[in-house]
């Protein structure tokens, strides 16, 4: 690996808050030094930033790489070739928009993440779950009333596999831990997406969901749920998940469970906004169209409760289709809620905190990742500077985008 010093840069420490005027190494892969002038590795690239704001890499932590399009439904019909074209594209436009590490929560496997780290595919390093556990008729049911064939196989397309009892759903999850899945989804509750339920049913029997994080927690793995009601989100945390996906409907008794489980939270507030405005025109079915507005206006008030709650809350998107372009609008739209720090810890130190890569990503401190973004406005002060082009990402010390 080359080595790479960036000099005279605005270091951003995102646990104070702080910038720290200093050059940083980056060597093998890491972080080696940063200082008030670093001695770089003989032959190291020298890059003046000239007061240059760096933070670490982005973290999406609710992506779905291979969702090429909003119609879940017809990509499970889709040919696997052509779905993971569209997925190699995806990647590359997400490590554009400064994201060097993502959490695909329903569709990516192993395949995907290896390609990444082989160098076959140019994108964020995937921390990936496999296909989500579903109950007939659940939110990972993507057959209408009228349908009945069904495909499984693990190479078709589609983001989650149908299980139902105890043990269906402990194969199902022991299925996916041998793919070597990082965690396991389950759709706990009704989704926009899915044709046969509704956005406020629960889903699955606390016996399933307690099966299924005994499963997770033998391998060393953990469950996070898609939920929206109180109901579906309070009884999966009673369960002993570790994260709630989405939680537009959160009430308190939500937020003391997060907090005193420790679990963490993932609002996807963009998807809601975009799936409003141009849903139907990357293939959501009309029916899921009509029910984004039960979610979309709870989204920025559950977020305020779960912050004022002192909740762990991560940084996701959840974007379909020719959607994942305003990935990072995400920013903006926090930021009716939460302040720029938090906003920026969410993406970065939070995120890593839940995919368990705490002091490995996330941080510019020595021994991490090297994995950073530079921009040329200051996110503390405007936050939609990172909705624009970056002035540069850094991934695992290599410069992969300069515009």
């Amino acid at each position: 690996m080359t080595s790479l010093v960036l000099r005279n840069a605005r270091l951003l420490d995102v646990e104070t808050g702080d910038y720290r005027e200093a050059d940083l190494v980056c060597a093998d892969g890491l972080i080696a030094e940063s200082g008030g002038r670093a001695t770089g590795p003989a032959g190291a690239t020298e890059i003046d930033l000239r007061g240059g704001y760096v933070l670490p890499g982005l973290i999406d932590a609710h992506v779905h790489v291979a969702g090429i399009t909003a119609d879940t439904t017809a990509l499970r019909g889709w040919s696997p070739s052509y779905i993971a074209a569209g997925a190699v594209r995806n990647m590359g436009a997400m490590l554009d928009r400064g994201f060097t590490t993502v959490r695909d929560v329903g569709g990516a496997d192993y395949g995907f993440a290896a390609a990444q780290v082989d160098g076959l595919i140019r994108g964020p390093r995937l921390i990936f779950g496999g296909k989500a556990l579903s109950q007939t008729g659940g939110h990972g049911d993507k057959r209408t009333a009228g349908v009945r064939v069904y495909d499984d196989h693990p190479f078709c397309g589609g983001s989650s596999r149908i299980a139902d009892g105890v043990d269906g759903v402990r194969l199902a999850a022991r299925d996916e831990l041998r793919r070597g899945a990082h965690h396991i989804k389950v759709m706990a509750s009704g989704g926009v997406a899915s044709p046969a339920d509704h956005i406020d049913s629960t889903q699955y029997s606390m016996d399933e969901l307690r099966a299924i994080v005994d499963e997770a927690n033998a391998a060393g793995r953990y469950v996070t749920v898609h939920a929206y009601p109180p109901a579906a989100i309070n009884r999966a945390l009673e369960a002993g998940v570790r994260c709630v996906e989405h939680g537009n409907l959160l009430d308190d008794e939500g937020v003391r469970l997060l907090v005193d489980n420790g679990a963490f939270l993932v609002p996807t507030l963009v998807t809601y906004w975009a799936l409003q405005r141009e849903g139907m025109d990357h293939g959501l079915p009309k029916g899921s169209w009509e029910k984004v507005a039960q979610v979309f206006e709870g989204g920025l008030g559950a977020l305020d409760r779960a912050v004022r709650g002192g909740v762990n809350v991560a940084f996701g998107t959840d974007l379909l289709g020719g959607m994942q372009r305003y990935q990072s609008e995400e920013f903006r739209i926090r930021a009716e809620v939460q302040r720029p720090l938090d906003i920026i810890r969410s993406a970065t130190a939070v995120a890593a905190d839940l995919v368990r890569m705490p002091g490995r990503i996330g941080t510019l401190s020595p021994g991490a990742h090297a994995d950073l973004i530079v921009l040329d406005t200051d996110p503390l002060a405007d936050i939609t500077a990172l909705t624009k082009p970056l002035r540069m990402v850094v991934q695992a010390g290599e410069i992969v985008h300069q515009p």
